[in-house]
């Protein structure tokens, strides 16, 4: 795998464009819109929704990365298999995924969705933190992208899509909880967190966990995947989607969101996972908590939710070229060696923290 067809040229696509590049891939950017910006590899101008245009455009290549909204991701991955070329996304949406687990069971290559940061780094630390256990008692994941300096009670800033996080707030949550699988309310459960001094809360949102709750299932007692927000988010939260019913008009409460809380450069991304359970009898916790923050790639400064997420896929992708990873089927992020994802020139991103 040589030759990566990348759809989608917001702040994540260009930059895993250079990231890929850097790794040795010859990249070709496709958007609807010509790039604002000058980048380091070629770009197309083309229908992103046109299934015909996108089979003529992609024939020639050996893998696919699509940096688009969710909603595009079915038609790109029926193309991806109708072409028999590698397929990445960074969804996590459920149904989406579930329409790509469907291809893989036909396809000739391997299907990777949710390679982004929650679900997928997350994914891959929680199980690398669970092997050394005989029983384990709990895994929680928790995942938050922030601004470093927040202002007004919502203390949040929309660096992410906002038709995502609507979805993450709003669609009900995959839970273990003693022993049983379930489904739970968003936004619920609310816990309190502290990273390097600085107080937290925590709270249950969708898609994160990815597939982790089939994959250990009868092998945890409990398993959850929850948002990191500062104190009193998931109350004001709760109040505009269900006490003004907003949660009718997701479209409409993203752009109310979006224009009240702009995006900032000054983020950063907090990752809090833990195992609990026994080893060697000995009852134990590990913990893999770090703050990521922006960093500069290729003359810019990147913000901490662009590089991460950018940094996880393409670091999937190192990782089938050069045969640590399958190249048919479909790909869980929990299977991914954590080892291995750092010592990829993308992964190795993750390696520095504050």
């Amino acid at each position: 795998m040589h030759k990566i067809a990348l759809l989608g040229l917001g702040n994540v696509g260009t930059l895993a464009g250079i990231l890929l590049q850097q790794a040795g891939f010859h990249v070709v950017g496709f958007d609807q819109f010509t790039p604002r910006q000058e980048l380091p590899y070629p770009t197309i101008e083309t229908d992103l929704s046109n299934a015909e245009q996108l089979k003529k455009e992609l024939k020639s290549f050996d893998g696919v990365l699509s940096a688009l909204p969710y909603a595009l991701n079915p038609l790109v991955a029926q193309i991806a298999h109708d072409l028999d070329l590698h397929y990445f996304d960074l969804t996590e949406d459920v149904h989406v995924t579930q329409k790509v687990r469907e291809l893989s069971q036909t396809g000739k290559r391997l299907m990777a969705p949710q390679c982004g940061l929650a679900p997928g780094f997350i994914s891959i630390v929680a199980s690398h933190l669970s092997t050394p256990f005989d029983r384990v008692r709990a895994i929680r994941m928790r995942v938050g992208a922030l601004p470093q300096h927040p202002t007004g009670l919502l203390g949040y800033a929309f660096n992410w899509s906002p038709e995502g996080v609507v979805n993450e707030y709003l669609n009900d949550c995959e839970v273990i909880e003693e022993g049983q699988h379930k489904w739970v309310s968003p936004m619920e459960w609310i816990e309190t967190l502290h990273v390097n001094g600085r107080k937290y809360e925590a709270f249950t949102t969708s898609g994160g966990l990815g597939t982790m709750c089939e994959t250990f299932k009868g092998r945890v007692e409990n398993l959850d995947y929850k948002t990191i927000r500062y104190p009193g988010h998931a109350q004001l939260m709760n109040f505009f989607f269900h006490e003004l019913l907003m949660r009718e008009r997701r479209e409409e409460a993203g752009k109310i969101l979006t224009n009240a809380k702009p995006r900032v450069d000054d983020d950063m991304v907090v990752i809090h996972a833990s195992v609990e359970g026994e080893i060697a009898g000995h009852l134990q916790r590990r913990e893999f908590v770090r703050t990521y923050y922006p960093k500069p790639i290729y003359h810019d400064m990147r913000r901490a939710i662009a590089w991460t997420t950018t940094a996880s896929v393409c670091a999937v992708i190192e990782m089938v070229r050069d045969g640590t990873l399958p190249q048919t089927g479909f790909l869980k992020q929990e299977d991914i060696s954590l080892d291995a994802f750092l010592n990829t020139k993308s992964g190795a991103l993750y390696r520095e923290e504050k």
